[in-house]
């Protein structure tokens, strides 16, 4: 089966404001199959709603392409378009073109590199990281300004990178780690060896996880 003939199979999430736009539910049709998601809102500006959900949806797009990117999963997978309810061809135009960039990307997993046991992993770990994000967005990720511009420019500088890196990067390892000991026991070397980690980084989230009784080490 080549890149080309495979079946896309896109997930459009749609809901009364995009600002309702989880992280979970990206995560949820990646793992249920989905080869790519596609959020489409209002345009800024013309949000039906004093909240201004749109630009609520940006972020967690934003947000949630880097955490994809960071395990190794095509962030353009995960696509945002601003499109009105009056503009039905424009509509089918984005949707066409995404489903070309995804027969170009080829199946999820497989036009990465990654095996099905090891997405599964992946994608259950960005999963279980969701009620985390939320809490840290509101505090270090918030935007203070409305404007698509600010928050295409802060999740691109090297400030968001670095709270990327302090914030999500090592839990992002612990829970990728406790989802592989959730099927099984497995030696430092084979969890160093999945997650392309040292030895020493694998020992340090082990030892952090065995002090909040999430793991247990067997010395045998």
């Amino acid at each position: 089966m080549t890149r080309q003939s495979y079946a896309t199979e896109i997930r459009i999430i749609r809901l009364m404001c995009t600002g309702r736009a989880d992280l979970a539910f990206v995560f949820r049709a990646l793992s249920k199959g989905a080869d790519g998601v596609i959020i489409g809102g209002c345009w800024p500006g013309e949000c039906h709603y004093v909240t201004e959900g749109n630009y609520d949806a940006l972020g967690n797009m934003l947000l949630g392409k880097k955490l994809m990117d960071h395990v190794g999963i095509s962030a353009t997978r995960l696509r945002l378009e601003w499109i009105s309810a009056a503009e039905g061809a424009r509509f089918a135009e984005v949707m066409s073109d995404f489903a070309r960039q995804l027969r170009e990307l080829g199946p999820l997993g497989e036009g990465e590199g990654i095996g099905p046991e090891d997405l599964r992993m992946k994608l259950g770990a960005l999963s279980q990281l969701v009620p985390y994000v939320k809490l840290v967005e509101r505090e270090k990720l918030r935007v203070p300004e409305k404007v698509e511009k600010a928050y295409y420019d802060f999740y691109e500088s090297e400030r968001a990178d670095r709270v990327f890196g302090e914030l999500f990067a090592d839990k992002l390892a612990v829970s990728q780690a406790l989802m592989l000991l959730a099927e099984k026991p497995r030696t430092t070397r084979e969890l160093s060896e999945r997650l392309g980690l040292t030895a020493s980084e694998i020992g340090k989230h082990m030892n952090d996880s065995s002090r909040q009784g999430l793991v247990r080490f067997d010395m045998a």
